[in-house]
């Protein structure tokens, strides 16, 4: 459990507030896609279920139970960030924790941030590919580069500073943390 000192202090690290800012506006821009879909559905007459058009007439109730290619988009994108955002939280949080340096966190922080919130543009927008693709791909990279980093620290062997990794050694660490 945390003791108030020690969560005073983690508050007091750079690189765990720039975390939190930046999770925090990625976390926000996911949530406010269940809202935009519900706008897309009304603006769109397209619901999913039948208690969502019960107070409706008959006749006007068929029409209504529809998928819509505007709602569908925003589904997708929503889903999207489902994938993509909770890993980059729990990743983030790991790396942030992993004490890495202050420029180089603010990059990853803010590169996989504008990657997402470019991706949501591109996505509801339906801009041409490959900017989605593109902006989905650099997000994923961040994340993937901040989880190598994490590793990194907590298996040394992991560090491919010139050659590969010898297998020998990394088994054997693995086990030491058995002991």
């Amino acid at each position: 459990i945390c003791k108030p000192a020690e969560m005073e202090k983690l508050m007091e690290n750079d690189v765990f507030m720039a975390f939190s800012t930046y999770a925090a506006i990625v976390i926000l821009k996911m949530m406010l896609m269940a809202p935009m879909t519900a706008y897309y559905r009304l603006t769109r007459g397209a619901f999913a279920n039948d208690e969502d058009v019960s107070r409706k007439p008959a006749e006007e109730r068929k029409k209504l139970l529809r998928a819509h290619p505007d709602v569908e988009r925003v589904r997708r994108c929503h889903q999207n960030d489902l994938e993509n955002i909770i890993p980059f939280v729990v990743i983030g949080l790991l790396y942030a924790l992993s004490g890495p340096e202050l420029s180089t966190a603010l990059l990853h922080f803010r590169l996989f941030t504008g990657s997402r919130i470019f991706h949501t543009i591109a996505y509801v927008g339906a801009l041409p590919q490959p900017s989605r693709g593109l902006s989905w791909m650099l997000g994923m990279l961040v994340t993937f580069s901040m989880a190598y980093r994490v590793l990194s620290t907590v298996c040394p062997p992991l560090k491919m500073t010139t050659g590969p990794v010898d297998l020998d050694l990394f088994y054997t660490s693995l086990h030491s943390y058995d002991t």
